[in-house]
């Protein structure tokens, strides 16, 4: 042990995502990832449309990346005391409920994706004095959706008696997946510190992003008491030091949700500078600066990051798909066209294209900047010349038809307000960017010169350099930042081409809304462009049939006579 090299700085990052949970180790000097581990998370779906994860696992998951990353520092000679902090970023709005007292998760962790909460979210509009789904949205930047934390911790409190008696007696805490860590790693039921960073606050609906505090007539809305909520910190700062484990006593000092770290990530610090991260969702984040714009086009206004207790808050403007690598996955799982993601590259290829066929993935509605919980996957154009290789290559480009779509309301926004948007490029970052075709048909799709950073761990180093500020290792001005380098595509196809697929892509949004609504509702939740009956969804198609049978009748009453 006392020839292990104990001279570097590293900084460590917990990147808890949806799919799996990793600890990286980063150099504090060049940036650059010293060593990692990765497990995969199990999903449960106890009913269509129901997302759940144990807590427990996320916890245990954490504990095995970090113990097998620190054996791999050991065998690379490096001491594990050269690890001076550790940042986090997680999978945001996932809800948890967990008893103070105990420290057990008082029901398994509801997932950003799940839709259970649709009747919820109904009863919250018809609450609202203009059953107005936006009612919030200059308070909090977020409308009434299944997406965001309150709504899911409302349901349980609904149908969860565990639940609801903790919240009442004071013993139940809620968070999302990064304060649910931190209580743990800082002691648990041993003097656990009960924290969250601004930006996973900022996405529970519960937080006022202009006083950035929790705000009372949001939470008497909802009826839920403030005692079971953690304390709101800034992205970098001390939040208390590791209690077990190989890296006992190392201060946690960073911590954002994974979409604000990538922004961090990939250095957009400037108003207008923005990433996509394409994940199992896919999430485009724009810099505004230190204003918050309230979107009129559909999109979330949000906290960016906010690096210091006394830093200024920077604001984003959001656009958010639910389905982005999920569909890959979906492909590979529930159709098994494909037997490794990977290899949906190489089927869209053999295609070349999607032959007019259009996909578009509303398995739990459409987010940005549609808000449509109504929805339902729909494939359109479909022939019997159309091949598994056809459906891969429209998996591909509904991914970036709706990542165009998130642009274009995004300039929209940035425009009506005088910010530029920095367009004609955008920079990229998450797992789906190692997949070339993909990146191809983004920068043809929208136009624009695709960056594929050379760096790919841009959310957890987000995490890192948080932390590593915090802390004195990292400097962030922009004189000291390492240099990125970044892989280029640039648009090669023509512009009528995109525009006529473009169409297609809209005319089949089109088909895919009103598939989803109760069977015993008079009203739903998707807005003012659905409509209040859903039977009355049933008359364009009933009215055909009864119509063409009586046409056929007449015509058959009138062959009958002329033959007498």
């Amino acid at each position: 042990m006392s020839n292990l090299d104990e001279s570097l700085e590293l900084i460590g990052a917990i990147d808890q995502g949806t799919s799996s949970t990793r600890f990286l180790v980063f150099n504090g000097k060049t940036a650059e990832v010293v060593t990692y581990h990765q497990v995969e998370l199990t999903n449960y779906y106890p009913n269509q449309g129901w997302v759940e994860q144990d807590p427990m696992e996320i916890l245990r998951t954490v504990d095995e990346c970090i113990k097998v990353s620190m054996t791999n520092l050991e065998k690379m000679n490096i001491a594990k005391s050269c690890i001076k902090a550790i940042g986090i970023s997680n999978q945001r709005e996932t809800t948890i409920v967990w008893s103070r007292s105990s420290g057990k998760p008082l029901h398994n962790a509801v997932v950003w994706c799940d839709n259970r909460t649709q009747e919820t979210v109904d009863k919250l509009i018809k609450k609202t004095p203009s059953n107005n789904s936006n009612y919030f949205q200059n308070k909090c930047g977020l409308p009434i959706s299944t997406y965001f934390s309150a709504v899911k911790l409302r349901w349980l409190m609904d149908h969860v008696e565990a639940v609801n008696s903790a919240l009442e007696d004071g013993d139940g805490l809620f968070g999302t997946v990064d304060s649910w860590l931190i209580w743990n790693l800082t002691g648990g039921v041993d003097g656990g510190r009960h924290l969250t960073d601004i930006t996973n606050a900022s996405r529970t609906m519960l937080l006022n992003i202009t006083t950035q505090a929790w705000d009372e007539d949001i939470l008497n809305f909802f009826n839920i008491p403030s005692s079971c909520l953690p304390q709101v910190c800034s992205c970098a700062e001390n939040y208390g030091e590791m209690k077990s484990g190989p890296l006992k006593r190392v201060m946690i000092c960073g911590c954002l949700g994974d979409q604000h770290a990538a922004l961090v990530g990939q250095t957009c610090f400037t108003p207008g500078s923005a990433k996509n991260t394409y994940g199992t969702g896919c999430f485009l984040l724009q810099n505004v600066g230190t204003k918050p714009v309230i979107s009129k086009h559909g999109l979330l206004s949000t906290v960016g990051y906010k690096l210091g207790p006394d830093e200024p808050t920077m604001y984003a403007l959001e656009g958010s798909v639910a389905v982005a690598g999920s569909l890959v996955r979906w492909l590979r799982d529930n159709l098994g066209i494909i037997k490794e993601s990977a290899d949906i590259e190489t089927l869209a290829l053999e295609a070349g294209t999607s032959g007019g066929l259009v996909f578009v993935p509303a398995f739990s509605g459409l987010y940005a900047p549609y808000w449509r919980s109504d929805a339902r996957g729909t494939m359109c154009g479909i022939t019997q010349f159309h091949t598994k290789a056809h459906i891969a290559y429209a998996a591909l480009e509904a991914v970036c038809f709706q990542t165009r779509e998130i642009i274009e309301a995004m300039t929209k926004d940035s425009a009506a307000d005088n910010a530029e948007f920095k367009g004609r490029s955008l920079q990229v970052d998450g797992g789906m960017t190692g997949n070339r075709l993909l990146m191809q048909l983004q920068a043809d799709i929208l136009g624009y010169t695709v960056l594929k950073p050379a760096m790919s761990e841009t959310t957890a180093l987000g995490a890192a350099m948080a932390a590593g500020k915090a802390c004195g290792i990292w400097s962030l001005k922009a004189e000291d930042l390492t240099t990125v380098t970044f892989e280029r595509f640039e648009p090669k196809a023509t512009q009528a081409d995109v525009e006529l697929r473009y169409t297609k892509w809209k005319l089949a949004v089109e088909k895919a809304v009103g598939w989803n609504f109760p069977p015993c509702s008079s009203s739903t939740s998707a807005g003012k462009h659905q409509t209040n009956n859903p039977i009355s969804l049933l008359f364009p198609g009933l009215f055909y049939i009864l119509t063409s049978l009586a046409a056929v009748y007449w015509e058959e009453i009138l062959q009958h006579y002329s033959t007498i």
